[in-house]
């Protein structure tokens, strides 16, 4: 999102040997878990490589192609090579073009058992060839999207960032629109009810949502188009997010990518302790998804803020640095470079507590100096929200200030009506004046101020990141699959073979083939401790 670090970015003046160490740490633990995914494919990720070169529909029961052809491959035993290298096999075989041959399939018109093994070499060549024309129309798209970037107004730091969620996709477009209109900078359609717990992505626009909006591609599409719309309106451009996370986190990024979204909620983490998804299935799916989003300059933002929406945010602060520290890893590992990696994190300590703003504040400076290069997504307070919206007001105005003063880059506006229903217009409006209020109120407020060594502030951010070391160190004698079955984070515990989606890992073969792996982004790790660059 932006290539420059924010000013005057040093004010904890943090031990450099903690700090090294701590980079050190996390970067070990990420080496080895790709070492262990990339022996690794999944359902997921071969449906996302179909939907990479094009196959698109479904049929009459609403059940994607991609899905009946994934199915069947498995159940042929073709496809632990690859479904790239087995549709290459149907299509010479057959003389079908690329859809038809995955509806033959599909539908039953092209049995695969009859398919008999054709000259590999044609095979790689031909799906090579269509990998690379699919990658030149997603590169082809990202320049359309930086065009239009260019061309308007980017907008002032931060980026204000609010949700809808209506359930129907038109609805959500007019509180977009409106939102921007009055001051929004970032749209994010929040997802319906447990949609990550889907293996598949629906097809279509959808007007029926519960808690959210059914992410598809279609939805995708209109919402763009209404976003564009409105920012040649306003010549400031407005950004949209999704949430790219669950079963099907490979095919939710190869749709953002191909309609242009410029922010998706990346994080396996998140899907392992929440939702209770296998950790082998959604690592290794994540590092997929994070390379086509690399390819399609998105930027990623991680989910450390739920770590602590469960447990007390001021003792459980290290596990959230700790996890920030080796997600930070997976993504370079995934070619993501770090002006592409959102570091999440949240407002949520108990604000009864004595010197709570103080805590906050220093939070949120130590991810800020951690991570110079990264756009980092603050989230608001939601814990300790009551109902009673002037006392919300206040959290929201705390939280909008300590957004500013640490240079947040994207801050997310809590609703003064949170906890009490899906927020309308004025709502909307309200939480976008609180924050454009500070945004310019405070907006050099803290180049004003120098730390003592003895600070408040500095000994909780060292004490923190010395604690978030300390888990580090554990979770690297064990490796992050076991630490997270022993429940490291948020006291959730994971086993390595349980959780959703499990049946839908494989191995990969000898010969396992798909070029896609060949030409998207991959292992940019950072070198030493240089950290952020």
């Amino acid at each position: 999102m932006n290539d420059t670090a924010p000013d005057d970015i040093e004010i904890l003046s943090l031990p450099i040997s903690l700090k090294e160490e701590a980079f050190s740490l996390g970067k070990g633990i990420a080496e080895e878990v790709h070492n262990k995914v990339k022996t690794y494919s999944t359902f997921a990720i071969e449906r996302a490589s179909l939907r990479l070169l094009g196959v698109k529909g479904a049929n009459e029961e609403g059940v994607p192609w991609v899905n009946i052809f994934i199915d069947k491959c498995a159940r042929e035993g073709k496809l632990s090579r690859g479904a790239l290298f087995t549709l290459g096999e149907v299509i010479i075989s057959n003389g079908k073009t690329l859809q038809e041959a995955v509806e033959g399939v599909a539908t039953g018109a092209i049995d695969l058992g009859t398919i008999f093994p054709q000259d590999e070499k044609k095979v790689k060549e031909l799906m090579t060839s269509l990998v690379s024309r699919s990658i030149e129309d997603l590169l082809g798209m990202r320049r359309k999207r930086q065009e239009m970037i260019d061309s308007l107004t980017p907008g002032e730091k931060p980026l204000l960032y609010v949700i809808v969620a209506s359930g129907n996709i038109y609805e959500d477009v007019k509180q977009a629109k409106s939102a921007a209109m009055m001051g929004a900078d970032i749209i994010a359609v929040i997802r319906t009810t447990a949609q990550s717990l889907l293996d598949y992505i629906p097809y279509g626009i959808t007007t029926e949502g519960f808690g959210g909006t059914v992410a598809t591609q279609e939805n995708f599409a209109l919402m763009r188009k209404a976003l564009d719309e409105v920012s040649l309106k306003l010549g400031r451009y407005i950004r949209l997010v999704n949430y790219c996370s669950g079963l099907a986190m490979p095919e939710i990024a190869t749709l953002g990518a191909l309609e242009g979204l410029d922010i998706m909620v990346n994080d396996a983490i998140y899907g392992i302790l929440f939702r209770d998804i296998n950790s082998t299935r959604t690592l290794t799916d994540q590092e997929f998804s994070r390379r086509i989003l690399s390819l399609a300059g998105i930027t990623i933002v991680t989910g450390e803020d739920n770590l602590i929406k469960t447990v007390d945010a001021k003792e459980m602060a290290h596990t959230v640095t700790a996890s920030q520290l080796i997600n930070h890893h997976l993504a370079l590992l995934s070619g993501l470079p770090p002006r592409l990696i959102g570091m999440g994190h949240a407002f949520e300590m108990d604000p009864s507590e004595e010197d709570s703003f103080l805590n906050e504040l220093a939070q949120a400076w130590l991810v800020r100096e951690l991570f110079p290069q990264s756009p980092i997504k603050y989230m608001p307070p939601t814990r300790f929200m009551t109902g009673d919206i002037f006392r919300g007001m206040v959290l929201n105005a705390a939280f909008n200030l300590i957004g500013v003063m640490t240079k947040q880059e994207i801050l997310l506006l809590g609703m003064p009506t949170e906890a009490m229903h899906t927020p309308y217009v004025q709502d909307r409006f309200l939480s976008l004046e609180n924050a454009l209020y500070f945004r310019k109120a405070a907006k050099s407020l803290m180049g004003e101020f120098r730390l003592r060594e003895d600070s408040l502030m500095r000994k909780r951010a060292i004490e923190v990141l010395n604690n978030g070391v300390e888990v580090l160190r554990e979770i690297k004698g064990v490796g992050l699959f076991e630490a997270l079955a022993q429940g490291s984070f948020a006291e959730i515990k994971r086993p390595l073979k349980g959780g959703r989606g499990l049946e839908g890992v494989f191995a990969k073969a000898r010969d396992y083939f798909n070029p896609f792996l060949n030409i998207l982004p991959g292992t940019i790790i950072s070198r030493g401790t240089n950290y952020g660059d």
